[in-house]
């Protein structure tokens, strides 16, 4: 029997669990969501996650390790995410693991939730260190972090580039409000541009001579449109119906193209500048449609992109990331803590 373990992801609003073995062979996932109690606000209150944490954890534990048709006795490593994030959220989910880790005398394995997302690519029918193999161009991109990563082994990071103001997750959030959409933004900017005609275009900040990326002024550039066309704050007296609606389409499809278009061509850069063998795309904005196909179709260097459900804050990509820290001698005490602002490389 292979290794079973139990991966705690709480770093935002996802209180999500999953049980990996051997760091490949996924069991259960099982994620409950915010997203209604947060839309009515229009993103995430920090202090409504960190309560709702509190009173999903248990009911999710319990379930991942049924629906695994295991018990907590099975398990014989728990991974939990310490850092970045929230800081509430993020102590709910760890005092939960060391609970577990005391009362199963389990090893406790700490990770770093951008690493987490990185290890999704291994719950794929890719086994990226052998195929392609290393080093790895990795982009994270969610609603806080964009980063370009290179994985030059297990363990081994080096960061090549980050966003300099906001995460292309946290843009898309920003671009969503201006145009009157839903919350998240970035499922509703892809779902709102279906059918656009690219009538309008948007400027791409290419920060020349690095890897780092800008994102606010493309937003900005969307609210001085968005005003010129009379849609924000109010939309104008008498625009309504398909024009209002195509001209909203038009600006979506703009801003998402403006962000993919960026992300995609710093990570072609990074991989050829690095000797990268391959790409590796994770984070809920990697759920986006376009940004997967564009890195697909254009990238000569093979891609593995978990399916959205692994993009998105996740258990089992923790635990698969705890499974390979395991196999280093990764191992923490019941002092460790957590660290909001964790970076990775």
């Amino acid at each position: 029997m292979g290794l079973k373990v139990l991966g705690i992801e709480t770093s935002c609003d996802e209180t999500a669990v999953g049980v990996v073995e051997d760091g490949r062979q996924l069991w259960t996932n099982v994620i409950a969501s915010q997203v209604d109690l947060h839309s009515i606000y229009g993103g995430i209150v920090p202090e409504v996650a960190s309560r709702q944490h509190v009173r999903d954890m248990v009911p999710v534990v319990e379930k991942a390790v049924s629906d695994a048709g295991l018990a907590l006795e099975n398990i014989d490593a728990i991974g939990v995410t310490y850092g970045p994030g929230l800081g509430g959220a993020l102590i709910t989910g760890l005092n939960t693991a060391k609970a577990l880790s005391f009362a199963l005398d389990r090893p406790l394995i700490g990770v770093n939730h951008l690493e987490g997302h990185i290890y999704a690519s291994w719950l794929t029918s890719h086994v990226p260190d052998e195929d392609p193999g290393f080093p790895l161009a990795c982009l994270i991109a969610s609603g806080g972090h964009t980063d370009l990563v290179l994985m030059e082994g297990h363990g081994n990071y080096r960061l090549l580039g980050r966003t300099r103001d906001d995460a292309a997750g946290e843009a898309f959030d920003k671009a969503a409000r201006i145009l009157g959409l839903g919350f998240p933004g970035g499922p509703e900017i892809q779902r709102v541009s279906e059918g656009a005609l690219g009538q309008e275009r948007l400027p791409r900040a290419w920060m020349r001579g690095t890897l780092d990326f800008s994102f606010s002024g493309v937003k900005t550039a969307l609210l001085h449109m968005a005003q010129a066309r009379g849609i924000y704050p109010e939309v104008a007296e008498g625009l309504e119906g398909g024009e209002l609606t195509g001209m909203i389409r038009e600006m979506a499809a703009a801003f998402q193209e403006s962000l993919v278009d960026v992300m995609s061509a710093k990570l072609f850069e990074a991989a050829e500048s690095y000797g990268a063998k391959g790409l590796v795309l994770g984070g809920g904005v990697a759920a986006n449609a376009l940004l997967r196909q564009e890195v697909s179709q254009r990238s000569p260097l093979p891609v593995i992109i978990p399916p959205p459900v692994l993009c998105t804050d996740n258990g089992a990509m923790i635990a698969a990331c705890a499974y390979f820290q395991y196999l280093r001698g990764d191992q923490f005490g019941l002092e460790l803590d957590i660290d909001p602002s964790l970076t990775l490389g």
